[in-house]
């Protein structure tokens, strides 16, 4: 298991009672009902049709420079919007979120522009993570060599649309990781990858943790946790089940599934 590194003197990320609440229209709607969609936000829920969906349940944690701190739980829990929420993409209906530096949120998912070449959104998504263009020139080829994209063939100056999903989310991995950050969020990055590549990801996390902040992965693969993570946080339903060592809490959510 991660070796605790962290430094208790410095919160990076503390949740205090979060509720996150999404309001999802279910009410159908004819031609030109962009106006009507805008009014359903601005009434918040108030008229009929419109379902809310409480996805966090008053979590509450305290997160340090050094940790690495896994998010288990079963599909639905609310791993992925408490991480949106920590990035401060999605808005708390209740309770508070502080975070100390700014926080970056990697997913599989994360932008980049297909029709441009892996080169192009090398650049750009260096720049949009904060690096100077000079940062980026220094570190691109060691972006590159990260990824493994240019392992068979010079994939690197194709469009990022003839990628597979998988050499997209390790070539978003490769952007993310090549700069410093005071907390870094990954969802389910590591779950793209060939073992190797998994390997290779989780010492840079390890460096991470060390260099800069915290880290948080969501990731449905225990192994990768038990691997990676010094502390867990287990949810379920939106709540907070039990928040501990790895080992610990790995060890009771196994029991909870039966796997």
């Amino acid at each position: 298991m991660a070796e605790d590194i962290r430094d208790e003197q410095t919160p990076t990320v503390i949740a205090d009672e979060l509720h996150i609440v999404y309001r999802v229209n279910g009410a159908k709607t004819g031609k030109g009902s962009a106006t009507a969609a805008l009014s359903r936000i601005l009434k918040r829920g108030e008229e009929r049709g419109v379902r809310k969906v409480h996805a966090v349940k008053g979590v509450s944690f305290v997160a340090y420079k050094g940790e690495a701190v896994g998010l288990i739980g079963s599909n639905g829990s609310g791993k992925s919007t408490l991480l949106r929420a920590i990035a401060g993409l999605l808005p708390a209906e209740s309770g508070r979120v502080y975070t100390h530096g700014q926080p970056s949120l990697l997913g599989v998912n994360a932008a980049l522009m297909n029709d441009l070449t892996g080169e192009r959104n090398v650049i750009l998504g260096g720049l949009a993570m904060g690096m100077s263009r000079e940062q980026i020139k220094e570190r691109y080829q060691e972006i590159v060599d990260f990824s493994g994209i240019n392992e068979k063939g010079d994939f690197i100056t194709l469009p990022m649309r003839t990628y597979s999903s998988g050499m997209a989310a390790r070539l978003r991995f490769s952007i993310a990781a090549a700069k410093d950050h005071d907390v870094l969020m990954i969802d389910e990055a590591l779950a793209t990858g060939d073992r190797k590549f998994q390997k290779r990801s989780e010492e840079r996390i390890r460096e991470l943790r060390k260099e800069a902040g915290t880290v948080f992965l969501v990731s449905h693969n225990n192994k990768s946790i038990r691997d990676t993570c010094n502390r867990v946080l287990w949810l379920e339903r939106g709540e907070l089940r039990m928040d501990g060592p790895t080992d610990e809490v790995i060890k009771e959510y196994e029991k909870f599934t039966g796997k």
